[in-house]
C-alpha cells in the first residue's frame, strides 16, 4: 500500500509542513489534508517501500505542533464518529466534490483541486 493515514493532526496543518516531513522518505505522489472534519491527512508515495520507512520513521513524531499517529491506509471507510451508531455508507457516485461540485469522486482525487497534486492521472 503506498497511501498512509495521518492522525491527530491540528485544524491548521498544512500540505506544504507535512510535504516537508514526508518527502524525505521518498518521491510523493500526493498530500490531501482534511479540512472539514480537520485533523487528519493522506500522503501517498510512488512506491510502497518509502510509504512502509515514513510509518516507521514519523508514527509519534511531532508534526505541525503536535504529536501525530502515523499508520498505513487500510481502504476502508473508517466510521465517523458524529454517525451515530458507526453507520458509514461508503462511496456513492451521485456525491459530489467539495472542490468542483462534479460527480463521481471526492475532494482528495479531484484534478481542478487548487494547490499542489502529485497524481498523474
Amino acid at each position: 500500500e503506498n497511501k498512509i493515514y495521518v492522525g491527530d493532526l491540528p485544524s491548521d496543518a498544512s500540505e506544504k509542513e507535512l510535504e516537508s516531513h514526508f518527502s524525505s522518505y521518498g518521491r510523493l505522489r500526493n498530500v490531501w489534508v482534511a479540512r472539514n472534519p480537520a485533523g487528519f491527512a493522506f500522503v501517498e508515495y510512488e512506491d510502497h517501500r518509502d510509504a512502509e520507512d515514513a510509518v516507521r520513521g514519523l508514527d509519534g513524531t511531532t508534526m505541525c505542533g503536535v504529536r501525530v499517529r502515523v499508520e498505513h491506509s487500510s481502504g476502508k471507510v473508517r466510521p465517523k464518529p458524529w454517525l451515530r451508531g458507526g453507520y458509514s455508507r461508503g462511496f456513492n457516485p451521485e456525491d459530489r466534490c467539495y472542490e468542483c461540485n462534479e460527480r463521481g469522486h471526492y475532494a482528495y482525487d479531484c484534478r481542478k483541486r487548487s494547490g499542489r497534486s502529485y497524481r498523474s492521472r
